[in-house]
């Protein structure tokens, strides 16, 4: 499944800043950046179910936020991308 993952981490504190940098690394895990605090991931179920887990152990939900969006699919018939568009298609041949 493709799913679209943003966070909000609050970055006021040093603790903060350590939050959001391993959001991040968590959404790495999964998917790809296609802006600062938001990630495309394609995962099965489990992996999905991991995902979630490792987020929401990761913020403070009293001062960040994280919101999941499943993609309906195929995900290319409901995306729009105006300007520079940094997502790749791992499932597509490469070329280099």
């Amino acid at each position: 499944m493709d799913i679209l993952v943003t966070y909000d981490v609050n970055t006021e504190t040093k603790e903060g800043r350590r939050r959001l940098r391993k959001v991040a690394t968590v959404c790495k895990d999964y998917g790809q950046r296609v802006q600062l605090s938001v990630f495309e991931c394609r995962v099965s179920d489990s992996q999905y179910e991991t995902l979630r887990d490792r987020l929401v152990k990761t913020i403070d939900p009293t001062l960040d936020s994280i919101r999941v969006y499943r993609l309906p699919a195929p995900r290319e018939e409901h995306l729009f991308c105006f300007g520079i568009d940094g997502y790749t298609d791992f499932e597509k041949p490469l070329i280099l």
